[in-house]
Parts: C-alpha cells; sequence; structure tokens
C-alpha cells in the first residue's frame, strides 16, 4: 500500500524534536504564544481595515493580512508537529479557509518527521515477540511515509509472495497530542465566548474522543473488517478498497495490512500530464467523476445504511489504484452513529435535496442541533446555513465558502448546541467538499444520497408511499437498482 505521506523528514534531528515534543508546558507555552500573536494580530487588523472606504483596497489589505497569518501558522505547525498537522489537514481547505492559509498549509502534508528504524525495529520486535528477520522476507527500512501517529513500511511475509504494509506508532505521540488538543479545547471555549457563535467545544471534545481512539491500533483493525466486510458484502463490487488485516500481526502499536498498489489523490494531477492527459480533457474528466462517485457511494452506505464509517477522508488517505479504482486508507478515526442520528440525518438529507426549510428545521432539531437566530434574519439563512455545513454544493457565483466570514450565515445564526456524534459526519461532508473542489467538480452530496437516504427512512417506517417520489420501493428494489441510479439523473446536471 503506496502510503500518501510524501517523503519522511531527515532522521538527524530526531532525538531533539521528540525531547522537545515531551514537554508538554513547553509545548503549551508555545502554542499560547503563537496563537496570541495570530488572534490579535487579525483583532487589529479588522479595526485598520474598517476605516478604509475602497472596496478593492480593503480585499488587497485583507489578502496580505492572510499570507501573514498564514506563515505564522504554517511556522507554529511545523514547529510543533503531532495534532497541529492534523489541524492543517482540516482547515487548509479551499472551501473553509482563505486562499493565502490553503496555499502555505497544503504543503504541511510532508512535514511529519519519521521514526529511526532501529527505534521501529524494537517496537516490532517488543510487540510481536519475534526478530524483524523471522516475520519478514524483506523489509523497507526507509518508511513509505510518516503521519502525525504512524509510520508506514513495506514489507513482504516469511514464506509468501504478496506485499504488506507495516504501520508503526511514533513513540510518545500520545502524550504529545493530549497536550496538544487540551489547550486547543481552552482557546476554543474562548471564541466561542467572544467571535464565533458555534459549540466549538463540542468539536474539539469529539476530536479529543476520536483521537484518543488512533493510538490503538487493534481498535483500528475491527474498525477496517467491520466496513471492509459491510462494503463488499453490500455491493456487487465494493465501492472502494479496504486493505484486509492480518490478525495475527496487530497490537496496540502495530497493524500489518495488505499493500495496495496505487498513487496518492494529491498526485493525480501530475500522473495525468506524465502520462500526456489534459487535465480537462475527457477522459480526465470522467476518472475524477468515478473517483468522487466511489467516494461519494461509500460514504453515503456507511453513514445513512450503516451508521459506522470512515471519519477520516482528507486526501492523505485516498489512493487512486488502476482503473480509477479508489483505495481508502488509514480508520484509526471512524465514527458509530446511534439509529436515532442515523435516521435523523437521512431526514436531513431529504430537506437538504429537496430545499425543504420545515423539514430543515425538524431535522435539526431532532438532531439536538440547537440554534438562535437573530433578529431580521430571513428564516432561508437556515437552509444556507444547513447545507452550508452538511452538503458539498457551492452556490453559483461563490468560488469558496468560508463559513466563518462576516456575511456568512452563521454569523447570522448562533449554533449553541451540537452533538459531539455529528462533528465526524460535518467534518467527512467538509472534506468531500474539499476533494469535489480540488477536482473541480461542483456538486451536492444530499442529491447523491437522496436514493440511500429514502430507502433507510422507507425500511425504518417513518417515510410512506406517498412521501417518496419514485414509486419503486418494492421488496428488494433498493437493494438490486439503488446504485444504478444513484448519479444518472443528477450528477450531469451538478
Amino acid at each position: 500500500m503506496k502510503m500518501p505521506f510524501l517523503s519522511p523528514a531527515p532522521f538527524d534531528d530526531f532525538p531533539e524534536k521528540l525531547s522537545t515534543q515531551l514537554k508538554p508546558v513547553q509545548r503549551s507555552l508555545h502554542f499560547w504564544a503563537r496563537t496570541a500573536e495570530i488572534y490579535t494580530g487579525y483583532k487589529v487588523f479588522q479595526v485598520r481595515v474598517s476605516f478604509v472606504k475602497d472596496a478593492r483596497k480593503r480585499e488587497e489589505m485583507w489578502e496580505r493580512q492572510h499570507e501573514l497569518a498564514a506563515e505564522k501558522i504554517y511556522n507554529m505547525c511545523s514547529e510543533l508537529g503531532g495534532f497541529f498537522l492534523k489541524m492543517a489537514q482540516v482547515i487548509g481547505k479551499p472551501d473553509l479557509a482563505p486562499a493565502a492559509w490553503v496555499r502555505r498549509l497544503v504543503t504541511l502534508c510532508d512535514q511529519a518527521p519519521a521514526t529511526p528504524y532501529e527505534v521501529v525495529r524494537g517496537v516490532l520486535e517488543e510487540e510481536l515477540g519475534r526478530g524483524v528477520n523471522e516475520m519478514f522476507e524483506t523489509f523497507d527500512q526507509n518508511p513509505l511515509g510518516s503521519a502525525s501517529i504512524a509510520q508506514v513500511h513495506k514489507a513482504r511475509l516469511k514464506g509468501k509472495k504478496t506485499n504488506v504494509a507495516v504501520k508503526v506508532q511514533h513513540p510518545g505521540v500520545e502524550e504529545l497530542m493530549m497536550t496538544d488538543i487540551h489547550n486547543l479545547q481552552a482557546f476554543a471555549l474562548y471564541m466561542q465566548k467572544t467571535d464565533i457563535k458555534f459549540d466549538m467545544y463540542s468539536v474539539t471534545k469529539e476530536m479529543e474522543k476520536q483521537i484518543s481512539y488512533e493510538f490503538d491500533f487493534t481498535r483500528e483493525a475491527r474498525a477496517m473488517d467491520k466496513i471492509r466486510r459491510f462494503l463488499y458484502e453490500n455491493n456487487k463490487k465494493s465501492p472502494v478498497l479496504v486493505p484486509q488485516v492480518m490478525h495475527d500481526m496487530v497490537t496496540r502499536r502495530v497493524l500489518v495490512m495488505e499493500y495496495i498498489d496505487g498513487i496518492p489523490i494529491l498526485r493525480l494531477g501530475d500522473e495525468m500530464a506524465k502520462r500526456g492527459l489534459k487535465p480537462s480533457g475527457r477522459v480526465a474528466a470522467a476518472a475524477k467523476q468515478k473517483i468522487l462517485k466511489s467516494l461519494t457511494v461509500a460514504y453515503g452506505q456507511m453513514i445513512l445504511k450503516s451508521g459506522f464509517f470512515h471519519a477520516d477522508p482528507h486526501p492523505g488517505n485516498i489512493l487512486i489504484c488502476k482503473g480509477s479504482e479508489v483505495a481508502l486508507l488509514d480508520y484509526g478515526q471512524v465514527k458509530d452513529l446511534p439509529d436515532s442520528l442515523r435516521l435523523g440525518f437521512a431526514n436531513l438529507v431529504l430537506a437538504m435535496a429537496d430545499n425543504d426549510l420545515l423539514r430543515t428545521t425538524e431535522s435539526l432539531r431532532e438532531l439536538g442541533i440547537g440554534t438562535v437566530m437573530k433578529s431580521g434574519v430571513d428564516q432561508t439563512e437556515m437552509l444556507k446555513l444547513t447545507q452550508g455545513l452538511f452538503d458539498t454544493l457551492i452556490p453559483p457565483g461563490v468560488t469558496q465558502l468560508q463559513p466563518f466570514s462576516e456575511d456568512s450565515a452563521i454569523k447570522k445564526i448562533s449554533v449553541e448546541s451540537f452533538p459531539e456524534e455529528m462533528f465526524s459526519v460535518l467534518r467527512t461532508v467538509l472534506l468531500l467538499r474539499g476533494l469535489s473542489i480540488g477536482l473541480g467538480i461542483n456538486y451536492s452530496c444530499a442529491k447523491q444520497w437522496r436514493p440511500i437516504a429514502e430507502e433507510v427512512l422507507y425500511r425504518a417506517g417513518r417515510l410512506q408511499d406517498k412521501d417518496i417520489k419514485e414509486k419503486t420501493h418494492k421488496p428488494g428494489f433498493y437493494r438490486r437498482t439503488y446504485r444504478k441510479r444513484l448519479f444518472e439523473s443528477d450528477w450531469a446536471r451538478q
């Protein structure tokens, strides 16, 4: 499995970096100093720019301010590493952050330092109870890639003809990342009381819970098995490839799995250029549509039908294989939605797909998302807010969505309570939207998920004959045909 984390950093300074990372007090001080500098810089700038009347000049000033802040954010994330590399993946997206931030933060994908091979070897032998040479015919000492929690090596098991991917956790990384997220929670509390009327604290609590799970690779192996079984059994052909686990070689800090050959989605453009394909040509466009369709089908089924889903679809976890097949990697972050939220979200999908304001309001209430609308704000802003959070579509004439900009719906409607469980759904949709923008395809996942949502609600007894637009819900119909229907009508129009 070619892991798309790009090149590992040199090994020379690893001990110094690690010793620095394991000092929580110093890390906290560094975080707060950098965050205060960035935050106050924006607050002072807001006062200064308010005196400028010319709109074009104001826009130019904002761009310079974003570039200045982007450099400071980059430096903080690069120096601290760990959890902040994950944060860069979340906020460094063209639909969420200013363009200057995206340009700078996207380069942080290749900044995670690699653990030296001798340390990796020690972890493997301690966890698996045998020598590396006893277990593996070959073992590449240089990792395929290194991420914030672990790194992956390509190897071949003794007596086997196929390769495996060996995931090994960085020593000491758990304490490092928990320190970071506790600092972020404190900052989130401050921000939601001052600038952003959104329940940021609940979001960070869910992040803490999800990240704490990532340090247990036995849990990840079980999640990978469960999702693989669900997708492979519920489809004639699974919409995405899921690596198979080598069950006798899994511990809390080591995970050995099937190696899947492919290229990182971030390198798709370069690969097409290498093959002489025009990025805007028909062949390239068809390949991109197939990739996005595969991901959308997989996530629609996981979230709405199963409730148990891969909750980290950032570009680093997606490989493109032969024939534009998609492989979905890294099951450290998964979410198991209770049926009440799964069905509530299915109802919200129908509301967003139909632009149904009343149903949207009812669905938000059912999901436990508490909102307070400011006086004089048009009711349609509630639908805009919901679609901005839970749909991938970019409205006509808008190049990017920035939920926290001054004219956004979230400035007009306060989100005072947001269930922790729904954050993973929110994050998944935002990441899918970022991928669609990167591929140059603007579409509505709500419209594409509508047939799945209808099936789910019908089977739960929450939709009647009269509620279903297409009268095609005879026994066995959805199982046989909903994947075929999924993109036939809406995709081309979008």
